[in-house]
């Protein structure tokens, strides 16, 4: 999952690597291949869920929602599962704990879990649990993703297994100024040279507004979503790849940002000769289709889960000169990648459905 884009340049590509990074490369993408299911089912199937116990219509997203710069409908709907998760390839280092917020008090060990109320006293805790191998990883998964602020994975810094990743932290904050975001991008780009401030307070605005349009979000969000882009961009220091997955109770989305840019994934809803289009389309049986794809029956409609993945325009690249330039706030920075219905988790050999909907 992810978008296509220009490669960004606080990241090295697999043959920049030594053999052994390779290996942790391997390693990570597998692991983040078996976790995006898990965010998948818990961000859209569990919220799903969460509406049909309490007999409330689930708030499908408009197509128009999807749109690079659309605005989003400013309603929380509290039964949409709300998280933040930070997957990183390698150890962040003890330099940067001054803005995003990892301690021993907030480490994932059975006395902290206790301290926060999220294990009874009679709980057990095995502390491998916190290892994205263990196969009850998923259960403690689950019972922390609603703490507030972010779930740190990271490479275990120990040393003892140098491809081990384990969940290191729980209610990890992030502490780095929009602003400062704001200005680290921009500066990136090569729209200031220095200081957010150098060119006026009309251009600040326009940058900020371009920071939350790069991670397509509108500028007015809060929240979850605003410390994810913030942590997106924040972690660009440390060189190597990052995935943040935000859930939010507005945008009902599953949002993940990674070394190749911006996607979101949703539930949709399609009507049974919808369905049988769909299918013929991919050369597929209807009830292949049904079985592999659609999360949901009714009686005139299934659900699928869709992914709508964000491509970089130029204006959101480094200029292949690296001279200096100018805002122009009307210039899209992002377009639509890839449109697709992706099958539903644990579905082994079927591959995502290409599917133009958001511009029909």
């Amino acid at each position: 999952m992810g978008c296509q884009g220009a490669r960004l340049a606080f990241w090295s590509v697999r043959e920049e690597l030594s053999q052994a990074n390779r290996l942790r490369r391997s390693y990570y993408e597998l692991l983040r291949d078996e976790l995006d299911q898990h965010m998948v089912k818990y961000a859209l199937l569990d919220s799903y869920d969460n509406f049909r116990c309490k007999k409330i219509n689930y708030p499908f997203v408009e197509k128009r929602e999807l749109k690079p710069r659309a605005r989003i409908p400013a309603v929380e709907h509290e039964c949409q599962n709300s998280f933040l998760v930070i997957f990183m390839e390698d150890t962040i280092p003890s330099a940067h704990k001054k803005y995003i917020r990892f301690f021993e008090r907030n480490k994932t060990t059975k006395l902290n879990l206790l301290r926060y109320g999220k294990l009874s006293l009679s709980s057990k805790f095995d502390r491998t649990q916190k290892y994205l191998e263990s196969v009850h990883f998923h259960d403690l998964l689950k019972i922390l993703l609603p703490v507030d602020y972010a779930l740190l994975i990271q490479r275990d810094p120990t040393g003892r297994a140098k491809n081990r990743f384990s969940m290191s932290h729980f209610h990890v904050r992030i502490d780095w100024p929009i602003s400062d975001a704001a200005e680290d991008l921009a500066r990136s780009l090569r729209y200031i040279s220095k200081d957010l401030y150098e060119k006026g307070d009309k251009y600040v605005e326009d940058i900020q507004k371009k920071f939350f349009e790069y991670y397509c979000l509108p500028m007015d969000v809060g929240g979850r979503r605003t410390a994810a882009i913030v942590a997106a961009q924040y972690l660009k220091r440390i060189p190597c790849i990052t995935t943040v997955y935000a859930g939010s109770s507005e945008s009902r989305a599953l949002i993940r940002i990674s070394e190749r840019g911006v996607s979101k994934l949703l539930l949709m809803k399609f009507k049974n000769g919808e369905m049988d289009q769909i299918a013929e389309a991919n050369n597929i049986a209807v009830r292949t289709f049904k079985k592999n794809y659609v999360v949901n029956r009714q009686k005139k409609y299934g659900i699928c889960i869709f992914q709508a993945t964000y491509s970089f325009t130029n204006h959101a690249r480094m200029p292949d000169d690296g001279k200096l330039r100018e805002i122009k706030p009307d210039l899209n920075w992002l377009s639509v990648g890839g449109q697709h219905i992706v099958p539903k988790p644990g579905v082994w050999k079927c591959p995502p459905l290409s599917l133009n909907v958001i511009y029909t």
